[in-house]
């Protein structure tokens, strides 16, 4: 599959939103992952695919039936909005809105959880690049150190990773910080 802007990404959205109202229903998600990246943060002009989970179990099937519909309008893949990160989200924190369209709401996570899950994936230089932007704004909001940031992301951290995570972050503290 092709990148996805901003422009498509928030049109696809628009059209979940309209499908939506259609069924009398909003549809409210928390995006995590590379769609945040590009729509919360300006840090990428594309990404592969939408990472959402319905934030109302019940309301997930609908979720994905008119997202296959869009997918077929678009010619997009059936998955481009999908929930394949749920198994990074420990909890749900809110970060606030970062789509609002009639029919539809996208919340995120907080930096925090955000860069948990980046912390916990570590998998590429993507990942890597995404994590040093969110460390870079949860240091400027929560104005804390290397201790204070760690206590903010560690309850976040997927069980099973927290070694992983944690010599990520020591790393990533380091690239950004220096050994202070």
């Amino acid at each position: 599959m092709t990148l996805l802007t901003r422009v498509q990404i928030e049109a696809a959205l628009r059209r979940l939103g309209e499908l939506a109202l259609q069924h009398g229903e909003t549809i409210e998600l928390l995006a995590v992952d590379g769609v945040v990246m590009v729509l919360a943060y300006d840090a990428r002009l594309a990404t592969h695919d939408v990472d959402a989970i319905a934030l109302h179990p019940e309301a997930a099937q609908l979720a994905r039936e008119l997202a296959r519909q869009v997918a077929e309008e678009l010619d997009w893949p059936p998955d481009w909005l999908n929930d394949g990160a749920k198994g990074f989200l420990i909890g749900l924190s809110d970060g606030g809105v970062i789509y609002a369209a009639p029919g539809i709401v996208v919340h995120c996570p907080t930096l925090a959880q955000l860069l948990a899950m980046k912390l916990s994936a570590w998998r590429d230089d993507v990942d890597i690049q995404d994590a040093g932007l969110l460390l870079r704004a949860l240091v400027g909001e929560s104005e804390g150190d290397q201790e204070t940031c760690w206590a903010m992301i560690e309850p976040f951290v997927v069980p099973g990773q927290a070694l992983k995570a944690r010599y990520a972050f020591l790393d990533l503290w380091e690239s950004t910080y220096g050994n202070d």
